[in-house]
């Protein structure tokens, strides 16, 4: 089995321990994820399956969506509500215009700090692992993207309100959350999060262990995986014939001036052959007239 296995991932599951769940529903060990999702977070997991896990280090699109709940006036050591109570700030109080006005400032390239209960490593630990000593230590900011943020619901008597937001790579929505908060005075911990996208694909294609495991069980697991290109949707495709299919196979670079579907300017493409159907990945040299071998898949 090859290709990709959306995962509805559960509260309380690591993405390391939804590997090792799929690993004994599967009976396979070469699997892989795309990204860490926080333990108490729910949502989209996507997950390598076979030769799928070749694109771990190549993913194009590492963008995500998440809905997010928020409640105003407390500061915790994780960020969240399921950390230690740190400090509160009773006379905090927001209004929906408040927070509508602040938003639009955490949208685009903004600077974050990583939080302490994180998987960043400094110094060759993970943070989280110092975090739990107790320990402190000083960590780079970083710049990350939001796309977007919409606020979808607010409740002023309660001093909650819950966001969708778009981002790239590498944005903690829980540190978003509390700068957010400590912008309006005071802070911010996160309630709960849904993964509700993540590298282009939605929280309507998850499946979650128990469906998993009956379509183990019916034999119909292979129809649900989703087919590894899927992966690389934002690259053209670069259809091959068969010929050049079998020297793209051999390692062969091929001659750019021989191949149609090139698009100028464009430098990665998804190849396809005649029999074999999908390829791999491969880049165009223009000043060597080349195609380079990516990935094979």
């Amino acid at each position: 089995m090859n290709g990709i296995l959306c995962m509805n991932k559960p509260q309380q599951f690591t993405s390391f321990d939804v590997i090792g769940k799929l690993r004994g529903i599967l009976h396979m060990k070469r699997l892989g994820h795309t990204g860490t999702l926080d333990p108490m977070a729910t949502g989209v997991l996507p997950v390598l399956v076979g030769t799928a896990t070749k694109a771990c280090d190549i993913l194009p699109n590492q963008d995500k969506t998440y809905r997010a709940a928020v409640q105003f006036g407390k500061a915790t050591d994780t960020l969240d509500i399921w950390g230690n109570l740190t400090q509160q700030y009773p006379d905090m109080h927001v209004t929906e215009t408040q927070l509508r006005a602040v938003l639009p400032d955490f949208i685009g390239e903004i600077t974050q700090l990583p939080p302490m209960y994180s998987a960043v490593s400094v110094n060759g630990k993970r943070l989280y692992e110092l975090a739990r000593k107790g320990e402190t230590v000083e960590r780079p900011s970083r710049m990350v993207t939001v796309y977007d943020m919409i606020l979808e619901a607010f409740d002023e008597a309660e001093q909650t309100a819950v966001l969708t937001v778009a981002c790239g790579k590498g944005t903690y929505i829980r540190t978003l959350l509390s700068d957010i908060g400590q912008r309006l005075g005071g802070d911010a911990v996160m309630t709960a999060l849904t993964r509700t996208a993540a590298c282009g694909y939605s929280l309507a294609q998850c499946l979650t262990f128990e469906e998993v495991a009956a379509a183990v069980a019916d034999g119909s697991i292979a129809d649900k995986l989703l087919p590894t290109d899927s992966l690389f949707s934002a690259y053209p495709k670069l259809h091959l014939n068969a010929a050049q299919e079998r020297m793209f196979c051999n390692g062969v670079k091929l001659n750019l001036a021989r191949l149609r579907d090139l698009q100028e300017g464009q430098d990665i493409y998804t190849v396809y052959g005649m029999q074999n159907g999908f390829l791999g990945t491969a880049a165009a040299d223009w000043e060597r007239q080349e195609l380079r071998i990516g990935k094979r898949f």
